[in-house]
């Protein structure tokens, strides 16, 4: 575990904290379509800050499966300038030409990485939900059936039940993310409910002599939806700087350990 430096910290800033605005992945996936045919894209988030806080050196990546989809980096200049790209989640899931199988199990391994110079401390949201056709939410399906199973819970990182709700989960990570560190990972695949598939109609249908099934599925075209939101925030002074930023009170022991509280 990597100890706080606070001789990295070389430039006076006006405020104890800084941070980076959010970023959220989001990947929605037609119900037994390929992904090829999924609307699936990377959408930026900004938050306002007051002028006095000076973001700078700091930076956060969103990796999954190894490959960095997304981040947002401050450069070494006060003037709030930063680099950024956009990615697509769930890309290279399947090969071309396979669908995508309800209750099947995908390797899913979501993982942040310090893209800055400083250390910092980490905070990551997930959200699931469902979408009809048209693009409007799903209240008949849970958030649940969609699989997306969380890993190294407790040793690496925190739920905030307290914040959570059955289409949010709020997660901290445990350990102060040194310069160009990856963490822990804290989701390691994905899979949807194949009970989707059983909810089917048979209707028939008679053209003179002859009798024709049609089965008709019942969400045929609904979407589900991930979005993965991760920002991050500085060492100095941390309990401080996460009850600034985040809203959460902290505890932070002598090797930069977080527990909430």
């Amino acid at each position: 575990m990597a100890k706080i430096n606070l001789s990295k910290l070389n430039k006076k800033l006006a405020s104890p904290v800084v941070t980076i605005a959010l970023f959220t992945a989001a990947a929605a996936m037609l119900l037994g379509s390929t992904v090829g045919g999924a609307r699936a894209a990377l959408t930026y988030y900004s938050e306002n800050y007051t002028s006095r806080v000076q973001m700078y050196n700091i930076g956060v990546s969103l990796l999954e499966n190894g490959e960095r989809m997304a981040w947002r980096d401050y450069g070494e200049k006060a003037d709030g300038t930063w680099d950024e790209a956009k990615g697509y989640l769930f890309s290279g899931m399947l090969q071309e030409g396979e669908k995508f199988r309800m209750g099947q199990a995908y390797p899913e391994r979501l993982t942040v990485k310090n893209s800055g110079s400083i250390e910092e401390y980490v905070r990551v949201f997930i959200y699931k939900y469902w979408l009809n056709g048209d693009g409007t939410k799903n209240q008949e399906l849970t958030p649940d059936m969609i699989g997306l199973n969380l890993v190294n819970l407790d040793s690496d990182w925190i739920i905030d039940e307290e914040a959570s709700t059955e289409e949010r989960t709020v997660m901290y990570y445990r350990h102060v993310l040194g310069v160009d560190e990856e963490s822990a990972p804290f989701t390691d695949a994905l899979t949807v409910d194949g009970v989707l598939t059983a909810k089917v109609e048979q209707i028939e249908e008679i053209n003179g002599k002859y009798k024709t099934i049609k089965t008709i599925y019942k969400y045929d075209g609904v979407q589900f939806a991930i979005e993965i939101e991760a920002d991050a925030v500085q060492t100095h002074n941390p309990e401080d700087a996460i009850w600034s930023a985040w809203g959460r009170r902290v505890n932070i022991a002598e090797d930069g350990t977080l527990s909430l509280k």
